[in-house]
């Protein structure tokens, strides 16, 4: 699945921490994600992309050989490891402001849906939004507070039928259903576990499942063994079963 997520330059904090979370969530479930590499917005869906260890393609308004804004040429030379960059325009073209613009339908048709993070009432990104349209795409948008002129665009694409984004694990259920949720949940508290915890849910995932098989193979004392299991249980990753024995909680 390909998604592109746009919105306003000069976003606001709240706006930058949206589209790197969504941006992040939707890499970890294999997702590619697409933006224009411009300043705010983009850079931020960009960068969530890159630090999930996903793929990320910046479309540009300018020739592939002219990176603008070059204040982005480092996050260029990431997208260049893990992803693609894209123009329209051969080297000798001379860069154009319409050009930012016509770049959007690129963008959106490169991509199954997207996702407008803060725009305007009147901005570049409601192109991109009426492209999405145009070509059939999914369309979603962030709402945002109503007294912000960056939230205005999406304000308005919601009122005419997008899809809002009211929370990232309820859009993840959308687009994906809840198991994956509940994995991506899990594997999160995982990686929140010590050395210990982990080497037992590693044991159980191979077969072990009673406690003194468990402590056995990973020799350790038994004090530590029953801290650590009893963590793992009031966590929701393991419960018990029988006499002395544990399973992983199924999904």
């Amino acid at each position: 699945m390909v998604i592109s997520i746009v919105g306003a330059r000069r976003c606001t904090k709240y706006g930058e921490d949206i589209a790197y979370r969504l941006a992040y969530a939707l890499a970890e479930q294999g997702v590619v994600i697409i933006s224009g590499m411009a300043y705010g917005i983009d850079t931020a869906a960009h960068r969530g992309c890159l630090d999930a260890g996903g793929t990320t393609v910046a479309v540009l308004g300018t020739p592939i050989d002219k990176i603008y804004p070059q204040s982005n040429r480092r996050l260029a030379e990431r997208i260049l490891q893990n992803g693609a960059i894209l123009s329209e325009y051969s080297p000798e073209t001379e860069t154009r402001a319409w050009h930012f613009l016509h770049r959007n339908r690129i963008v959106v048709g490169l991509s199954d849906a997207t996702i407008i993070v803060e725009a305007g009432e009147r901005s570049g990104t409601q192109r991109t939004a009426q492209c999405a349209v145009e070509l059939g795409r999914d369309l979603y948008a962030v709402p945002g507070d109503i007294m912000r002129p960056t939230s205005a665009g999406c304000n308005k694409l919601l009122k005419m039928g997008a899809h809002p984004i009211v929370g990232i694990e309820d859009f993840l259920i959308d687009l994906f259903g809840a198991s994956v949720v509940r994995r991506r949940r899990k594997n999160q508290q995982l990686n929140q576990l010590s050395e210990l915890a982990r080497q037992i849910v590693h044991e159980l995932e191979k077969g072990a499942c009673a406690s003194g098989e468990l402590i056995e193979r990973l020799k350790i004392d038994a004090t530590d063994f029953n801290q650590q299991i009893s963590l793992l249980e009031l966590s929701g990753i393991v419960q018990s079963f029988g006499v002395s024995s544990w399973m992983l909680r199924p999904d």
